[in-house]
């Protein structure tokens, strides 16, 4: 490109949002610059950005969406700056403030919970819009927490008497039988990170009362046979390690004035390695009834450490190089019992 071609965009940056638009050290600056090949030069508030057209342009609207959410209170992440990025790059239309102005509820600290991506969004949309939800999609997408959010919201405003979590307690390597202790110290461990999250929603006394009168509870999905869940707020979580009969078992509970929503990583499945999931069997069983909803989300709705989206991708390839290889494997001995192709089949 040569330097006619380069544009020259000017922009204000108020003097109290520079910092958190900037990053640490200018961190996400940098970002901008090496993922939209753009140069960016800052002084005393003044954003000088050059570029060609394209790129130029695109740095100012992502400059314009960072000074937007700082200007609403929000804490600017390396998150929010590479969603931006990945937006910019895909030519997407989707505005972050459009997505900022939907709160599902409030940490106990008064933090507000967002949707943070547009497959976060489309999630939410569809757990108040349906009776049933599946959400599935890699770890660190937002699927267990953003349910929890909006079912204590639910429980908040009398939508529902009653919120139930639940997994299968799964024996990942180990068995339960040879752990030490009584049979809830056994099963505690697999329910806490359901535990971490109900106490920074809704606060370690507020979960301890409420559980108390038992319009909370965290239960071992085996706890479900045998009930019907009326005007409940039920949240599946790990459904990738249920068996289709347990899967079955949990969507015929289900009563009157019930929301559910059913969350899963079908690449993190803890069952026998042949055995098949619930999870998968009830998405295929279920696609089109008309009051379920399914929410896909990909490691682009990845919100924890970048590093974690970028873990997340990697084994997405890998795993994706693995198929081709097996299917290539098993095309090359279909039909062939055992003998190598023929390669001069075509020059005889």
């Amino acid at each position: 490109m040569g330097r006619q071609d380069r544009q020259e965009i000017l922009l204000d940056i108020p003097a109290e949002h520079e910092r958190n638009i900037f990053g640490g050290l200018d961190c996400h600056v940098k970002k901008i610059e090496k993922n939209l090949n753009v140069e960016v030069i800052t002084r005393d508030g003044a954003v000088k950005i050059l570029g060609s057209e394209e790129h130029s342009e695109e740095a100012k609207r992502v400059f314009m969406e960072l000074l937007t959410l700082s200007r609403r209170g929000n804490i600017i992440s390396d998150q929010n700056v590479d969603y931006l990025l990945s937006l910019a790059i895909e030519k997407s239309n989707v505005s972050l403030v459009e997505l900022d102005k939907e709160c599902v509820g409030f940490t106990v600290q008064g933090k507000p919970i967002k949707p943070k991506t547009l497959g976060q969004k489309k999630y939410v949309n569809l757990i108040q819009e349906k009776m049933m939800v599946f959400g599935v999609g890699p770890a660190g997408t937002g699927k267990t927490y953003l349910a929890m959010a909006m079912a204590i919201q639910a429980f908040k405003n009398d939508e529902v008497g009653k919120i139930i979590l639940t997994r299968p307690a799964i024996e990942a390597g180990e068995s339960l039988g040879f752990l030490p202790g009584d049979l809830q110290s056994k099963i505690d461990p697999y329910l806490r990170p359901l535990y971490d999250a109900l106490y920074q929603i809704m606060g370690a006394d507020g979960f301890i009362k409420n559980s108390e009168k038992g319009l909370i509870e965290v239960a071992p999905l085996a706890y479900m046979r045998g009930r019907t869940l009326d005007n409940a707020f039920i949240i599946l979580d790990e459904a990738q390690n249920t068996t289709p009969a347990q899967m079955k078992m949990f969507l015929t509970r289900i009563g009157f004035g019930s929301k559910v929503v059913i969350t899963g990583d079908l690449s993190q499945k803890d069952l026998p390695f042949s055995a098949e999931s619930g999870l998968e069997q009830a998405i295929t069983v279920l696609q089109n009834i008309e009051d379920i909803g399914f929410a896909y989300l990909t490691n682009k709705d990845v919100v924890r450490h970048p590093l974690v989206q970028a873990i997340v991708h990697a084994y997405e390839k890998f795993e994706a190089k693995e198929k081709y290889k097996e299917s290539r494997k098993s095309g090359r001995h279909g039909g062939s019992h055992g003998n190598p192709p023929n390669r001069k089949a075509g020059r005889s």
